[in-house]
């Protein structure tokens, strides 16, 4: 076979058919419809197959990407998705909502002449191939004796689960909310991410023997002290996010109409807002809809809006379009969805009615200065450049807290941010007890939290002593008297000795 270079390649993207937006706006149907298996091998004919493929160290679950791109277009989709679910529990999920741009596509060799090859889109039609065919992953698994906790059944917590399930461990998945799935349910819109999505790739992690417990507040009802001394527990592990929203401390949050895109979203996406009455929970939604901020959390927020019947929806950013920290893809389909963009505007008081409701916000104009600590150039009021500015609802989108109530009702060690302290392996300062994703590190993608579930299992198993087969180990066993029947101490493992 000839090596491929960039001049053989197909020089085009292949692209992905979406919904009209004049149509999607008026429905929650997904919006991007996916490739057909024609498009799917004819991208991966784009995929140079690089000799030291950058795409998989840029993969913070380190997926074999060009190993299954090569198995879709040799026509193995099932060893394809083999490959790929080694590593990715969830690719129907991430190949629809991680940021691969900034990721294993920010770093393809294809990218630097042409479009980088879509390795999001290839991993999203294989997941949705596989579970329309009923595919699982599910290897043999040698039962041990350990009994895992999972907090929260967001993709940190699923990911470790299935990690130590494959491991042989009881794993049981305690969920504070009536379903599964974490931020991937409450958080994320049908249009982009539909619930049988979510569902599908969940009853794969209950096909390994992971127990999901959902109506169940950690905190609340029990302890994590309580989790490791009197229920069993030999390791719990902590993927509870970052779901306290943020406010700006500005005259008149406390008004009606004043709400957080987590609420608007929890509303919507989880409880079914969106066919109140027929549904128990309101939402109360308003004519002028202004959600502040700029990120993929107010791109679903103003979204989600639209579709609900808001007349008009305005997106309020204190800096550029080229600041703002949304996908590119989203910010287009925002635009193509009419949703108006007010740049270099920030709010500075929330205006009463009257009536005790929200009746206009009173911004400023902004300019950008010199670059702040997230290398962003800073905004700066502009003065004498306020006006009001028409709306009746409020939905601010600027950023999460971690969850209180763990570091309220354990003795776990906190930053001064009140997240998670954590050692290199996520184990915390509690023996035992590990954590991983928005709660350690702040708001991040889902498959930075992916990844961090799957090293907190790494940890796990070492702490428990049980031989992981994806870790190195020493190529040398330790000195002679070190061994146990043949096997490195250091190991804690066991072998079975027939007495005669």
């Amino acid at each position: 076979m000839a090596k491929k270079t960039i001049r053989t390649i197909p020089q085009e993207r292949t692209p992905i058919p979406v919904q009209d937006a004049e149509v999607r706006v008026g429905n929650f149907d997904e919006v991007a419809l996916g490739y057909s298996k024609e498009d799917a091998q004819r991208e991966c004919q784009r995929c140079l197959m690089c000799p030291e493929p950058a795409c998989i160290s840029a993969c913070p679950v380190a997926i074999n990407i060009p190993e299954f791109i090569q198995e879709i277009a040799n026509g193995n989709f099932r060893g394809a998705y083999d490959k790929l679910s080694d590593a990715n529990l969830l690719p129907a999920v991430c190949g629809r909502v991680c940021p691969q741009e900034d990721q294993c596509e920010g770093v393809c060799p294809v990218g630097d002449a042409l479009e980088p090859v879509a390795i999001g889109r290839l991993e999203r039609w294989l997941g949705d191939l596989a579970i329309r065919e009923g595919w699982c992953s599910n290897p043999y698994k040698e039962p041990s004796e350990f009994k895992i906790g999972i907090i929260g059944s967001g993709p940190a917590g699923m990911a470790c689960a299935a990690d130590m399930a494959k491991a042989g461990c009881e794993v049981i998945i305690y969920e504070a909310l009536h379903a599964p799935g974490g931020v991937l349910r409450y958080g994320i819109p049908e249009f982009r991410l539909p619930n049988h999505v979510i569902d599908a790739e969940l009853e794969n992690l209950t096909k390994l023997g992971v127990r999901i417990e959902c109506n169940t507040l950690v905190g609340r009802l029990f302890t994590i002290e309580q989790m490791r001394q009197e229920m069993g527990f030999d390791a719990v592990f902590i993927g509870t996010g970052a779901g306290s929203p943020k406010f700006m401390g500005i005259p008149g949050e406390s008004l009606n109409g004043v709400l957080s895109a987590n609420e608007l979203l929890t509303r919507c996406n989880l409880m079914g807002a969106g066919d109140f009455p027929n549904n128990d929970t309101p939402l109360g939604l308003g004519n002028h809809v202004a959600v502040i901020g700029s990120g993929n959390t107010a791109m679903d927020a103003l979204r989600v809006s639209k579709r609900l019947g808001a007349e008009k929806v305005y997106c309020v950013y204190r800096r550029t379009e080229a600041e703002s920290p949304a996908r590119l893809e989203e910010l287009e389909h925002a635009k193509e969805e009419d949703i108006e963009f007010h740049w270099l505007t920030a709010p500075v008081e929330i205006l009463d009615d009257g009536n005790g409701n929200v009746g206009a916000m009173r911004c400023v104009r902004m300019e950008l200065g010199e670059p702040d600590d997230s290398g962003r150039r800073r905004p700066v009021p502009v003065a004498d450049s306020e006006y009001e500015f028409k709306t009746d609802m409020v939905v601010y989108a600027i950023g999460t807290n971690p969850n209180p109530i763990i570091g309220q009702t354990s003795k776990l060690k906190l930053n001064k941010w009140d997240y998670i302290e954590t050692s290199e392996s996520l184990e915390t300062s509690m023996a035992g007890v590990f954590a991983g994703g928005d709660i350690v590190t702040g708001a991040a993608t889902v498959i930075l939290a992916m990844g961090a579930g799957r090293k907190a299992a790494r940890g796990m198993k070492a702490y428990l002593g049980i031989r992981d087969n994806s870790a190195v180990y020493d190529a040398e066993p330790n000195h002679i008297g070190n061994m146990l029947f043949g096997i490195d101490a250091e190991e804690k493992n066991f072998v079975r000795v027939r007495l005669a």
